[in-house]
């Protein structure tokens, strides 16, 4: 009998790269690999995939306009018989991104939440980086 190695996150990976319509869905970034940004009136707003992760294995970093994640996680499993090892299984998986932020934020203000194998990071913005309107003086 052959032993399969057995990728949990292989149904996961094929799902994404189906060709769904995602317009006007703000949270396909869970759909996909990798690490999104986008922006609102308010906030600059970072998904980023770690899939397995948990938490406490998480370091976020800011320096100067750089964000970077780190993510990594270890898993060691085994069933053993008379100390003769019959089954062992490990896994790792490990994400760092990084990306440069394009306006000015406030810092103190960030959010960052984990759901579902995606973390949420929120960046408020800046009061000068937030869109400004201009009245138009009637003559």
């Amino acid at each position: 009998m052959a032993v399969v190695k057995w990728d949990p996150f292989s149904l996961a990976r094929a799902w994404s790269r189906l060709p769904w319509s995602l317009e006007e869905d703000e949270d396909w970034a869970e759909a996909g690999e990798g690490m999104t940004v986008y922006e609102t009136d308010d906030a600059l707003v970072v998904k980023a995939n770690v899939p397995g992760v948990e938490e406490k294995e998480i370091d976020i970093s800011l320096e100067g306009r750089t964000l970077t994640v780190k993510a990594e996680h270890k898993e060691t499993e085994e069933k053993k018989d008379k100390k003769k090892i019959v089954y062992r299984q490990a896994r790792q998986a490990r994400y760092i991104y990084t990306t440069t932020i394009p306006c000015p934020i406030k810092p103190d203000q960030a959010k960052a939440e984990l759901k579902n194998g995606v973390l949420t990071i929120t960046l408020p913005k800046a009061e000068e980086a937030k869109p400004k309107k201009i009245a138009i003086k009637a003559h």
